[in-house]
């Protein structure tokens, strides 16, 4: 018998009983939450729509392809796939555009290939930095990035290369 299925309801259900017993309104303090989370919505959508506009033009307009181009003997150098130049500049920005990404290399390259194995861990190494500043320094109303930006860029690229050489050690 699966008792997976009953894990939320139980949570739930114990989280309730939880706050009735300590004499919290629970159905207050879950609608309070709840417009706290749209009101964080509505102040970092626009910055989110420009990211991920700003992305699918790149794509669609050919530029990330020819610097795909000039970047790959720069990038055969670092031991990171030339094929994967579009997975680089995407992750950082969107997580959904990089996982369609990912899915054209290990469609075109296979997932066992050499290609598809860097592609997938450079997926779960990397984060999708400017999403995340975009959350968090908006939801705290921070303006100014000063180095997070940088810094967080160059924690990518680490995560690129890691990829790169743990999939060439484990795989080779």
């Amino acid at each position: 018998m699966d008792y997976s299925a009953y894990l939320v309801p139980v949570l739930l259900a114990f989280v309730a009983l939880f706050g009735l017993g300590r004499r919290v309104n629970v159905y207050d303090a879950l609608t309070q939450g709840a417009r706290e989370g749209l009101d964080i919505l509505a102040g970092i959508l626009p910055s989110l729509v420009g990211l991920l506009t700003a992305v699918y033009m790149l794509r669609a307009s050919g530029a990330m392809d020819l610097l795909g181009s000039l970047l790959a003997p720069v990038l055969a150098r670092l031991g990171i796939p030339p094929e994967t130049v579009g997975l680089l500049f995407v992750r950082p920005v969107s997580g959904s555009g990089a996982l369609a990404i990912g899915s054209e290399l290990m469609a075109a390259y296979g997932p066992d290939s050499y290609i598809g194995r860097v592609a997938a861990v450079m997926l779960g190494s990397t984060e999708t930095t400017f999403y995340t500043i975009a959350v968090y320094f908006g939801s705290a109303g921070i303006r100014k990035t000063r180095y997070a930006i940088p810094a967080a860029l160059l924690a990518d690229l680490a995560g690129f290369m890691s990829a790169a050489f743990a999939v060439r050690l484990l795989f080779a």
